[in-house]
């Protein structure tokens, strides 16, 4: 098959480009890098010609409310818009567990708008959604960090391997459309506070962790709002078994 993948350069779309050229699939990247921009729909409908399934794995840039819904609200309706006209037959998104459950955060906020749209589009259409990536503590610490401290929420995850959502994402675009897809989750529950003091010694990296609300993970995220729901898909990876791999030149680059 014939497969696009959306966020391509990124670590989780970077991933998903690896599994689906394993399984002998010819990939099309797209990225704004690679010169196909979905904020303008510049160079999509070349990209997509003679696609098959398309798996949108884009991010946004950190933001407000208002500026987030925009964003994947455009890049989303450019990516639909170009699918439809090229006649792709299977739309796959990566979404996040519990993005129904979180009002306080942007970008939640925005993931909901991105399934909205892509729920009400013609193309036959999967959304995946996953939990927190097993570098997600890290990063979470490194954006409040000053001076050698900083504030991390004490929230309680299932966090899950990004080249196991990988590997799924390409299982799952070589298949029929499964509309909304059970929830993907790694084997164990984490405390966040705990996964980031853990790779941050695994990294060589010192900081002093406080564990604090913040208007970005606030308490709407509290107790199991996280956490995969019944009948969830759970993927073999633990949080040691990553942890493994990491050392002092690693660093978080994406959000779950």
């Amino acid at each position: 098959m014939r497969i696009a993948v959306a966020g391509a350069t990124g670590n989780i779309g970077a991933l998903t480009v690896a599994a689906l050229e394993r399984g002998g699939h010819d990939v099309v990247r797209i990225s704004r890098s690679l010169g196909v921009d979905l904020s303008t729909g510049h160079g999509l409908d070349r990209a997509l010609a003679g696609v098959d399934a398309v798996v949108d794995v884009t991010s946004a840039p950190a933001a407000g409310h208002a500026e987030t819904v925009a964003y994947f609200g455009t890049a989303t309706r450019n990516l639909l818009a170009a699918g439809e006209r090229a006649g792709i037959r299977h739309h796959v998104l990566l979404s996040i567990v519990g993005v129904d459950r979180v009002e306080g955060n942007a970008h939640y906020v925005g993931k909901r708008e991105q399934e909205r749209l892509v729920a009400a589009s013609p193309l036959p259409w999967t959304i995946v959604p996953a939990t927190q990536f097993h570098d997600f503590a890290a990063m979470v610490a490194s954006w409040t960090e000053r001076d050698g401290v900083a504030t991390i929420a004490p929230l309680l995850v299932q966090p899950i391997a990004p080249k196991d959502v990988a590997e799924v994402l390409a299982e799952v675009a070589v298949g029929e459309p499964r509309g909304r897809y059970a929830d993907i989750a790694g084997p164990e529950t984490q405390d966040l506070v705990d996964m980031a003091r853990r790779t941050n010694q695994a990294r060589g990296h010192s900081v002093k962790l406080v564990p604090t609300w913040s208007a970005i993970l606030g308490p709407d995220m509290a107790g199991t709002v996280l956490l995969p729901g019944a009948g969830a898909r759970i993927t073999p990876t633990t949080f040691d078994d990553w942890l493994a791999g990491q050392g002092p030149d690693r660093t978080s680059v994406e959000a779950p």
